[in-house]
């Protein structure tokens, strides 16, 4: 098979029961996709057709409503005639199911680094109206060590949809207690189903075993699950205690918001963990979302500055920046304090979320530094060269200027403060 509607097919990544998924391209725009074709023999079944059909119109429904970093991208479908099939994004890597076999589990910090992202990607969704219901390791895709894209919305739950929801979707071993009554979902069933696949990473196990589907669900509606640490004696009392919270079978006791679970985890990661020089993206995250300079952006966005900026660690008394050099690279302080002197006169101390170096950038390329930046106690930096930011979007560049605006404003303010009163100290002279 050369191609299928307009993409041409480069070669089959897998098949299963009612699909098979091809490596395509999209001859608009040069893009490798994941183009993943329905059987007509499932379409057409008798009993689980209609379903089947209802599951992919949801899914399809969803096309261009999800833009997150952390959700693949559904880019086309089409799900009439003899030829059925869903275009994604393409995600070089493997899925997390893997990673829950016990002779392959991560370490502790990933484990709570691709959690938090899941997190961030399912409250994005939550905000769209959208509830994933059947989230498991195998629906979430990883490539490198933590850029995971979670997948496969077959069985969401979308607000204000017009169609009828199927019932009974998910998998029994990750499915909450309310979605196996069927009763009405919200996020939390999300939140308890995240909860299970964090348990079978960190042991290699669901939190029930049973050889049938009626022994998981009796289980999961009666019986309270083993901590984690049962599996694996070495784990911290902080990760047992977020796996728990997230899996408890009262909503009340569960989780209320995403941002709960994910504060749970940054505060693991930054007391748990030795420190390294390696800075999470938990916490880089976590760090631009309090700094006033980014307040305007919205998650999406703050994932994209996570993807275009370099951070670094620099120790007190290190030269940064010097003046009379040439540079356009702008600095944001995300833990800190600097000095910034000129002719080796201090003109001010800059803190956490001021923002150095942008004058260069907004004077072009060949503009010198201006002063001196010297760290003035260790520093955490978020290092933005201007060239990759030229190639984030439109929004997020958008908010870069405006961030860039009120500094500016900011500082003639300031500026013309302080003459007005080394004018007004001259007039009483």
């Amino acid at each position: 098979m050369d191609s299928i509607g307009k993409y041409q097919i480069v070669k089959e990544l897998g098949s299963g029961a009612t699909s098979t998924v091809y490596l395509a391209i999209d001859p608009f725009n040069n893009q490798q996709v994941a183009l993943k074709l329905f059987s007509p023999e499932a379409l057409q079944h008798t009993t689980s057709g209609k379903a089947f059909r209802k599951q992919l119109a949801i899914e399809a429904s969803l096309a261009g409503k999800l833009s997150h970093p952390h959700i693949a991208k559904i880019h086309d479908a089409v799900l009439e005639g003899e030829m059925n099939y869903m275009v994604m994004e393409f995600v070089e890597g493997d899925t997390l199911e893997k990673y829950g076999d016990v002779d392959n589990l991560l370490d502790f910090g990933r484990i709570a680094e691709i959690i938090y992202k899941c997190c961030k990607a399912l409250e994005y969704a939550q905000y769209q109206g959208v509830i994933h219901r059947d989230i498991k390791p195998a629906n979430i895709l990883i490539n490198g060590e933590s850029n995971i894209k979670i997948s496969d919305f077959g069985a969401a739950m979308v607000e204000n949809q017009q169609t009828t929801q199927v019932n009974g979707l998910g998998s029994p071993a990750y499915m909450s207690p309310e979605q196996i009554k069927e009763q009405p979902l919200t996020h939390q069933t999300d939140i308890y189903s995240l909860g299970v696949t964090m348990y079978r990473l960190l042991t290699g196990k669901v939190p029930f075993q049973a050889a049938n589907s009626y022994s998981m669900i009796y289980q999961i509606m009666n019986i309270e699950p083993p901590p984690p640490s049962t599996y694996r004696p070495d784990l911290p009392p902080a990760l047992d205690a977020i796996v728990m919270r997230a899996m408890h079978k009262d909503v009340t006791h569960r989780y209320q918001t995403w941002e709960q679970f994910s504060n749970e985890l940054v505060t693991f990661i930054s007391d748990s963990l030795p420190q390294q020089e390696e800075i999470f993206d938990t916490e880089k995250f976590d760090t631009v979302r309090s700094l006033p300079f980014f307040k305007e952006f919205n998650d999406v966005e703050l994932w994209e500055v996570l993807r275009i900026s370099e951070w670094h660690k620099v120790p007190k008394e290190e030269q940064v920046l010097r003046e009379g050099e040439t540079g356009q690279k702008i600095f944001i302080i995300a833990d800190g304090s600097v000095r910034v002197l000129k002719q080796g006169r201090l003109l001010s101390l800059l803190h956490q979320g001021d923002c150095f170096g942008e004058m260069a950038h907004l004077f072009g390329k060949d503009s010198l530094r201006s002063t001196d930046v010297i760290t003035k106690t260790d520093v955490k930096l978020i290092e933005i060269d201007p060239d990759v930011m030229a190639l984030a979007s439109a929004n997020c560049r958008f908010q870069f200027g405006e961030a860039f605006s009120r500094i500016l404003a900011r500082r003639l303010a300031l500026a013309n403060t302080r003459l007005s009163h080394l004018l007004s100290d001259r007039a009483e002279e």
